[in-house]
């Protein structure tokens, strides 16, 4: 379990390296829901997504654990936040990223200095590979989500909505991996639990819904949706 105390201290360890994104508004989203809208505006963030906050703090966690060389598994965001600040901290990165890859995010992954590797296009073939690549050049993997020093980095989105939005009635969180979430969900129920987190995800590839209703983990292999990073 994450705890609050893991955020605050996520927080300070993130404060030089990422940003605190701008909270935005819609009159014309305002009108449509017959509510007050705001949007936590992480695709300002660096690297482009909120991923670089889950990074920072696992791999600042790991480099004072003597972290020599990291490698990580991604389709592309959590790739970029994992090779830029491994450039940052000085620390060789390499990232397994599928055949398939957004070519942009690929760019990104290989200007931030970081080595690529194209393996398969599905998620376990990139985590199988990872998890042999750590063993050949003894590295340390940077998980994507699944991990605490990650989702306590991700939590640090909830304790700036709540530094930023005025008692919030609702907080609506999209769900990939998890990692999001569950950082959010941690700081906004321990601050104000009367606050309702709703968590979202297409019908396509509503694996948390399903794994919730059946009381285990379902997998969902690939699924079609425009919900890309």
């Amino acid at each position: 379990m994450i705890t609050i105390k893991a955020l605050n201290e996520a927080r300070v360890r993130l404060h030089n390296t990422v940003h605190v994104t701008p909270v935005l508004t819609s009159r014309t989203l305002d009108e449509q829901t017959s509510a007050s809208v705001y949007i936590k505006s992480e695709h300002l963030q660096k690297t482009g997504s909120f991923k670089i906050r889950g990074a920072t703090n696992c791999v600042m966690i790991a480099k004072d654990q003597g972290a020599r060389h990291l490698v990580a598994a991604s389709s592309g965001n959590h790739g970029q936040a994992v090779a830029f600040v491994a450039r940052e901290l000085g620390i060789p990165a390499t990232i397994v990223i599928p055949e398939n890859a957004n070519a942009a995010k690929e760019e990104a992954i290989r200007n931030y200095g970081a080595e690529v590797v194209h393996v398969g296009t599905t998620s376990s073939e990139r985590l199988q590979h990872a998890e042999q690549l750590v063993e050949q050049l003894n590295a340390t993997f940077i998980p994507p989500y699944d991990d605490e020093a990650v989702m306590a980095g991700q939590g640090t989105v909830g304790l700036e909505i709540l530094s930023q939005v005025h008692d919030p009635e609702v907080v609506i969180v999209p769900i990939g991996g998890g990692g999001l979430i569950s950082g959010i969900s941690t700081a906004i129920k321990h601050i104000n639990p009367k606050i309702k987190v709703i968590g979202v995800e297409p019908e396509n590839a509503s694996d948390t819904l399903k794994s919730r209703k059946a009381g285990q983990r379902i997998t969902i292999d690939r699924a079609d949706t425009i919900a890309d990073g």
